[in-house]
């Protein structure tokens, strides 16, 4: 028997907490991935305790996601027994990690903005999603100098550990730009104080990550045409991977409890 998946009432304030809790539940799971594959034994245990973060930040707002839902689904049904369309990430962080370069750039890339994001969400009306802000900012903060210290280590470093740094800037770039979306149902709760203006965090985003690659003597790219489609439910084909490795225990043994 294979546990069905759910269906989830997707009110404005549902969705907005879900999109936020998706993206740090997928950014979690890849860095888990690295668990006993970094480079040197004290950036494995870094990389599993900024996935702990990112996870522990998923289950406040999955756990806050179901109680503003009011129906019976849970912090592990929103997680586990929803198909890929429904789960609402960025593609940025559904990314195969690549080798350490490119895991670095995405995680510079991401954390620039949510330190940003998360300090701004401390002054939302919203008590609840202000409180999650307030916990997650600091880890965010942490995760921010981590990896833009390895990013620059790694740009000024030698001839191949720029190469890789620069080929993580050029293949992600792409992605960085769905961050900043607004639509409609997020308009909603801007407008009402809960929620706050994305496209006000890219001038700040653009002067932290502009630091770090200048002091990393890496280019960013130019071209600013960006990928879409992660808030809306269409995604690559990684996330689909990912899910089907994600999920197996609680599709495979339904109820399942430790």
């Amino acid at each position: 028997m294979t546990a069905p998946s759910i269906t989830v009432s997707e009110t404005p304030l549902v969705l907005y907490t879900l999109r936020r809790a998706d993206d740090a539940l997928i950014l979690g799971h890849r860095l888990s991935e690295w668990c006993g594959h970094a480079p040197m034994l004290e950036e494995d245990m870094a990389l599993s305790n900024m996935a702990l973060d990112l996870i522990g930040q998923a289950r406040e707002l999955y756990g806050y996601a179901a109680k503003v839902e009011g129906r019976d689904n849970d912090e592990d049904k929103l997680a586990y027994l929803r198909d890929v369309r429904q789960y609402r990430n960025l593609l940025l962080v559904e990314r195969p990690n690549g080798d350490f370069a490119h895991t670095m750039v995405r995680q510079l890339s991401y954390a620039a903005f949510a330190d940003l994001y998360w300090r701004g969400m401390m002054g939302s009306t919203d008590a609840t999603l202000a409180a999650i802000a307030a916990k997650s900012e600091k880890e965010c903060a942490y995760h921010l100098r981590h990896a833009s210290e390895w990013v620059i280590r790694l740009g000024d470093g030698t001839d191949e550990s720029h190469r890789r740094a620069q080929t993580g800037i050029d293949d992600l770039w792409a992605y960085t730009g769905e961050m900043f979306g607004v639509d409609e149902s997020e308009r909603e709760l801007i407008e009402s104080g809960i929620a706050i203006d994305p496209t006000m965090l890219l001038p700040e985003w653009l002067v932290t990550v502009s630091h770090v690659a200048r002091e990393a003597t890496l280019v960013l790219p130019e071209n600013d045409w960006m990928q879409q489609g992660g808030r809306d439910g269409r995604h690559s084909e990684h996330l689909g991977h990912l899910l089907s490795e994600l999920q197996y225990m609680q599709r495979s043994f339904p109820g399942a409890t430790w």
